[in-house]
């Protein structure tokens, strides 16, 4: 397999969605790793498995009908693999391997049918303390921008997946793009007060434009460099709820066409009417209680 992921909205012809069989009970609270989960399993709302395999059908079957050829992990029993972009993560034509945390470790196992499909020299595995998920990358063209978390308290946040040594090995790989780093605020237990990755307070639609959250960054500075490198007229901008809601996690299969979830009222119609694109509304509602949605089920291959 040829490996091509230059942006995240040229044509997708293949990708890896996460798998929603055999997901296991609903985790103590003690156990959950992001704050959207905690929030969940606290108010008793966490999805049963039978909702999020209607709704990730449901996704899958928008991908299909645009001709994009989908691959799946293996089942673990007993294992949450819906979310596939933590996995590992497409920059240009190289394969990076994440250093996941340690409760999600035994995914990568899953996912290796898929990982032999890629020639082993462009595949990149990451020293040991290089922590790093797909969902704080965002390839964008020249750019490259990746969240993180700048905190004293990094190693005492959960939320915290990505850090600055990791950073530092993306630039020795790709020594040509633009490397751009946000501290992304984190929290582990509250969702109103920090984000878990960089796709879930930014996010690129179409050609030139961007969805965003300003109060995910602890420097606001982040937020208006997004604005100037995108133009203010080209950057859509969500409220605290919409950001628990997770308004900014959506995903394109083509500059022209984006999967939403369908009850994200406001921004569909304002990315139909003001920007022009097609969307596809899918029921995603169940899945984002556990702390992700569209972009973080995917792990795109390969694009025109």
């Amino acid at each position: 397999m040829k490996l091509n992921i230059k942006n995240e909205t040229a044509r997708l012809k293949s990708v890896v969605l996460g798998q929603p069989l055999s997901i296991g009970p609903t985790p103590a609270l003690e156990e959950s790793y992001d704050a959207k989960s905690y929030y969940n399993i606290q108010h008793k709302t966490y999805p049963s498995e039978h909702d999020v395999v209607e709704e990730m059908t449901a996704f899958e079957n928008i991908l299909i009908k645009y001709g994009v050829e989908v691959y799946r992990p293996n089942i673990i029993s007993d294992y949450n693999q819906v979310f596939a972009r933590d996995v590992a993560f497409v920059i240009d034509d190289k394969m990076i391997i994440s250093n996941v945390i340690p409760d999600r470790a035994d995914e990568q196992e899953a996912y290796r049918r898929i990982f032999e499909k890629v020639r082993w020299r462009d595949i990149i595995n990451l020293p040991e303390k290089a922590h790093i998920e797909g969902g704080d990358v965002i390839v964008w063209n020249d750019f490259l921008f990746v969240g993180t978390c700048y905190s004293e308290d990094y190693r005492n946040f959960k939320t915290a997946r990505t850090n600055e040594y990791a950073i530092e090995i993306l630039k020795e790989y790709f020594p040509k793009k633009r490397i751009i780093d946000f501290d992304l605020k984190k929290n582990d237990t509250e969702p109103y007060k920090g984000v878990l990755h960089l796709d879930c307070t930014f996010n690129p639609v179409g050609r030139d434009k961007c969805i965003v959250y300003r109060n995910g960054f602890v420097e606001e500075s982040d937020y208006h460099l997004l604005l100037d490198i995108f133009g203010e007229e080209n950057c859509f901008e969500v409220t605290d709820e919409e950001m628990f809601e997770m308004f900014p996690n959506i995903f394109s299969i083509s500059p022209e066409v984006v999967v939403s979830d369908r009850s994200f009222t406001r921004m569909n119609d304002f990315l139909r009417e003001e920007w022009g694109l097609t969307v596809e509304e899918v029921p995603y509602r169940e899945i984002s209680k556990m702390g992700g949605l569209f972009r973080c089920s995917t792990m795109p291959l390969v694009r025109e």
